[in-house]
């Protein structure tokens, strides 16, 4: 009788069990590795929305609450901002820093994005801060979140745009070892919706959205050695990417990827790598 090899790490059965397990995974990291990130990205997404007093805003897939502070802050104390995650940890974790804020606006909750429960017609604003290319069906969480909207109310959200060579070669390392489903073209290749401006205003469009705007900002990170370049991209969901790495490709990819930091390093002696962030605005129509 042969004996049976061991079969590959059990996975959640579903895409969103597969998204929130990752995400309850690397929440205790999540921002907390020294390297600003989530919330310069989140705190664009914000400026782009711009939320008023007294506003009623939902944040969907808030994270630690990269998005949800600024949020909170800017409707003031007469607004109310709602924030969902898939990821229990995550909303732990939020919900810890919205007390140590002494935040009173702010309402959090377990919920899958791709179909909020929250009652329809009546938030001001919806933000999304690198959230939307996680979800299995895009379109059809857009056009649920375009229904949470009042009559010209704002939907917002950030994905990723372009990126420097640097930051292209470190991601093609893992390249070999990514099964197709990490290479959908949805997320990250050439052709798909997420691949520019006009994809991405098109899919905002197609949820019923008008007057859709896009503005761009660089957001850089910088790293001392290659160890805080592992620690950082081990800490959020480029973890993913990492679990499908062999534990014998570990330490070459590694070597890889000083040598391609060294490359980039700046005068203060650190290395450093430029994202361009796309930030896409839509409105609900207003009333007739």
């Amino acid at each position: 009788m042969t004996t049976p090899k061991p079969g590959p790490p059990s996975t959640p059965p579903n895409p969103s069990a597969r998204v929130a397990a990752l995400f309850d995974r690397v929440a205790h990291t999540y921002e907390s590795v020294g390297v600003p990130w989530f919330v310069p990205i989140a705190e664009g997404l914000v400026a782009a929305v711009a939320p008023q007093p007294g506003e009623h805003v939902v944040d969907l897939g808030c994270g630690r609450g990269a998005a949800l502070v600024p949020l909170a802050t800017a409707v003031g104390p007469d607004g109310r901002v709602v924030g969902a995650d898939l990821s229990p940890r995550m909303v732990a974790l939020a919900a810890q820093r919205v007390e140590e804020l002494g935040l009173t606006n702010v309402e959090l909750s377990v919920m899958d994005a791709s179909a909020p429960t929250l009652p329809a017609g009546q938030a001001d604003a919806v933000v999304a801060s690198l959230v939307v290319f996680f979800l299995p069906r895009p379109a059809e969480a857009l056009a649920a979140w375009a229904a949470l909207l009042r009559p010209g109310g704002r939907l917002g959200i950030s994905t990723f745009a372009g990126r420097d060579d640097a930051w292209r070669r470190l991601d093609d390392l893992f390249t070999p070892y990514l099964p197709p489903m990490m290479l959908d073209a949805r997320t990250s290749g050439e052709s798909g919706p997420f691949a520019s401006d006009a994809g991405v205003e098109g899919l905002l469009a197609g949820a019923g959205l008008d007057r859709v705007t896009t503005t761009q900002a660089d957001v850089v990170v910088r790293f001392a050695d290659v160890d805080a370049w592992v620690t950082w991209s081990q800490s959020h969901g480029q973890r993913a990417m990492w679990d499908q790495v062999p534990a014998d490709a570990g330490a070459g990819l590694r070597e890889q990827a000083a040598a391609i930091l060294d490359g980039v390093r700046t005068g203060d002696g650190d290395a450093a790598l430029t994202q361009q962030v796309r930030y896409t605005v839509g409105r609900a129509p207003a009333a007739a």
